[in-house]
C-alpha cells in the first residue's frame, strides 16, 4: 500500500518540476505601466459597475480620477456598454438548451486640445452556456458570473489600451 502512494507523490513532484522548468505560471494581474497620470472618466452612468470596476483598476495601476476633464491629461469616454441575451440551441421540444451572452464596450480618449488617443472602437465579448430549466435560480446566478467575468476582462483591456495610448503623430504632409 506504501508503495503506490510514493509513485503516486512521485509522479506529482515530477510533474511540478516539468512544470516549473518550463516556465508556467498561473495569470494573475499584470502590472500596467500607465504613463497616464490624470484621467477623466466621462460615462452616462458614473455609478454603473463596469465604471466602478474601471476607476478602482485604474487607481491600483497609479492613475489620478479627475472631477472635470480640465484637470486631466486625458478624457476617456465611454461612449455605450450593451449586454445581450440570445438563444443558442434549442431542444426537439422548443426548449432552450444554451444561450450567448454579449457585452459591448465603445470607448474613445483624447486630451484636451480634442486629439484622439484611442480612436472610437469596440470591446466585444460573448460567452456561450447552458441552460437548465430546471434549476432557474442556478442558472440566473451563473448568467450574473459570466456578465461579471466579462465586465472584468473588458477592463483589463481598456487598460490595455490606454498602456498603448499615445498621442496622435503630427501631420507632416503640407
Amino acid at each position: 500500500m506504501k508503495m503506490p502512494m510514493r509513485a503516486n507523490l512521485l509522479i506529482v513532484l515530477m510533474l511540478s518540476l516539468l512544470l516549473a522548468a518550463c516556465g508556467f505560471h498561473l495569470r494573475g494581474q499584470s502590472p500596467f505601466t500607465l504613463e497616464i497620470q490624470k484621467l477623466y472618466v466621462q460615462s452616462a452612468n458614473a455609478y454603473a459597475p463596469f465604471i466602478i470596476e474601471l476607476k478602482s483598476a485604474l487607481q491600483a495601476n497609479g492613475v489620478q480620477i479627475t472631477d472635470t476633464p480640465t484637470q486631466a491629461q486625458l478624457t476617456l469616454q465611454i461612449v455605450s456598454e450593451v449586454t445581450d441575451k440570445q438563444i443558442l440551441s434549442l431542444s426537439g421540444g422548443g426548449q432552450v438548451l444554451q444561450y450567448t451572452l454579449g457585452y459591448r464596450i465603445s470607448l474613445r480618449a483624447y486630451d484636451q486640445k480634442q486629439q484622439e488617443w484611442i480612436v472610437p472602437q469596440e470591446i466585444k465579448l460573448r460567452r456561450d452556456y447552458s441552460y437548465d430549466n430546471t434549476k432557474v435560480l442556478a442558472m440566473m446566478q451563473e448568467e450574473a458570473l459570466l456578465y461579471q467575468n466579462m465586465r472584468s476582462d473588458a477592463v483589463q483591456q481598456v487598460l490595455r489600451r490606454l498602456d498603448h495610448a499615445h498621442p496622435p503623430l503630427p501631420d507632416t504632409q503640407q
